[in-house]
């Protein structure tokens, strides 16, 4: 009995150290959106140029991923994690005293070399420390960080613009990431197996070209159009050095990324149905604040503050769904969620000029209510099915795959809103454009009813089917 209480309390700080480092690093990619348009005059930019300070972040995100599977089997967990945070917390330094706008972009550089490993490394350590019927409401603990991080920053932000200079957004949580580096150093334990594979240079100049070139070009896409040169360049040059980095790794003995994941078939369908969810989550959370400010004069707090509801509930809607999931397993909490979303999306097919603040916020709230029932569950149903030694790659493909679907859904969505307007020319009139939104909104329930079709082939309790075997 003192051993497995000795053990949960190790577990629980684990998660607690864990947590905390993921929250910061989530939280700190929200932080900069209402403050763009504050550092576009101190440091006296252009828009275009101002967004790079969102975009570099993501793509460094991005090229990361992939590699911390690789990190996880070398490294380690406290090395890494301790590792991973200060190397976030020195890019947040420099980011607080930057002087220009170049100094500035190698923050955030620093900033998402450290972050991109941390939501890999705390999803892979949680699947390894809990048991099979424990993971749904260990799972649920991440997902509410993803969504509260979220729900805070644009508010945290525009609280500290609207009384500090904005270089005080990086100083707020750099404390966070110091005493978390400080606990994690005395008591963090190494819970990741060492399997020390060789060191691939071509993989992850393969795997970086590859999903940087990709990431790049779609994000790019929105600002400069989808036929310049530099979007056209980096999606051929994206394409070919993934189809390699791919075909590469079912050569080497070792894998920088497994690819193999994806002959569990409810990995497969769970990853593909997590991509759309992404994409919607997202899409939304870029097209409403731009129809809500550009088309109805809404000023930027009340687009923060419709989006904050939401996130709230699928916040404290995550751990519950966890503890459902360890119950019942996915499948229907998969199809009810999906539901609720597909209907939801459709709600916002219809919007117009005179379309209330309230009915904005009550059917986002709804929306992501529906979300919280899908996003952890089926990524935890699909990590499930794979063995340990497969987890870490499993997570990684997870964080890369939804983050890659971010991007070009994203890039897509925005693209069909401004094409399909009524009369592009006209881009005063407000009733063309918010029929480009709504068009947009079409596009992401049909994505929506593709999801919701697949999860009726998620298996029903597969966590109790392994564990049976197992035994």
């Amino acid at each position: 009995m003192g051993i497995n209480h000795t053990q949960k309390n190790s577990n629980l700080t684990i998660v607690a150290i864990l947590l905390a480092g993921s929250f910061v690093a989530i939280l700190n990619q929200t932080l900069l959106a209402t403050a763009i348009p504050y550092i576009m005059s101190d440091l006296d930019l252009t828009e275009n140029t101002a967004q790079w300070l969102t975009t570099i972040f993501m793509l460094v995100n991005g090229i990361m991923i992939p590699i911390t599977a690789f990190l996880i089997e070398t490294f380690t967990t406290r090395r890494l994690f301790i590792t991973a945070m200060t190397i976030f917390a020195v890019g947040t330094v420099i980011c607080g005293i930057a002087p220009n706008f170049f100094i500035l972009m190698v923050g955030r550089i620093i900033q998402a070399s450290g972050a991109g490993i941390m939501l890999p490394l705390m999803m892979t350590v949680f699947l390894i420390i809990f048991p099979l019927e424990k993971r749904g409401a260990a799972m649920g603990m991440v997902g509410l960080v993803i969504s509260f991080a979220p729900a805070i920053g644009p508010s945290l932000s525009g609280w500290i613009i609207g009384n500090l200079p904005w270089r005080y957004m990086f100083f707020v949580i750099l404390p966070i990431a110091i005493i978390d580096i400080v606990i994690a150093y005395f008591v963090l334990q190494n819970v990741t197996k060492q399997t020390y594979p060789k060191v691939d240079f071509l993989s992850i100049i393969l795997s970086t070209l590859g999903f940087g070139g990709l990431l790049y070009g779609f994000s790019s896409a929105g600002n400069t159009g989808w036929g310049s040169i530099q979007v056209v360049v980096s999606l051929i040059v994206g394409t070919i050095s993934l189809t390699f980095f791919i075909l590469r790794q079912f050569k080497l003995e070792q894998p920088i990324l497994e690819f193999r994941v994806f002959q569990y078939k409810t990995f497969t369908i769970t990853t593909i149905i997590g991509m759309i969810v992404f994409i919607g989550l997202i899409g939304s959370e870029t097209i409403l604040p731009i129809y809500m400010q550009n088309m109805l004069d809404y000023s930027p707090l009340e687009s923060g503050l419709m989006i904050m509801p939401g996130a709230l509930l699928m916040g404290f809607m995550s751990p519950i769904t966890g503890r459902i999931f360890d119950k019942v397993g996915a499948r229907w909490l998969a199809i009810t969620g999906l539901s609720i979303m597909t209907v939801t999306t459709f709600m916002f097919t219809n919007l117009t000029t005179t379309t209330s603040l309230t009915y904005i916020t009550v059917v986002f709230g709804i929306r992501m209510f529906g979300m919280s029932m899908v996003m952890m569950p089926v990524t935890t149903a699909g990590l499930n099915e794979l063995p340990i030694r497969l987890i870490p790659h499993g997570t990684a493909m997870n964080n890369t795959m939804r983050q890659v679907a971010a991007s070009i859904g994203t890039a897509i969505l925005v693209t069909i809103m401004t094409s399909a307007a009524l009369n592009s020319a006209d881009i005063s009139n407000p009733t063309s454009m918010i029929h480009g939104v709504n068009v947009a909104f079409i596009v992401a329930s049909i994505l929506s009813i593709v999801s919701l079709l697949l999860s009726f082939f998620i298996k029903p309790l597969e966590y109790k089917v392994i564990e049976g075997e197992g035994s």
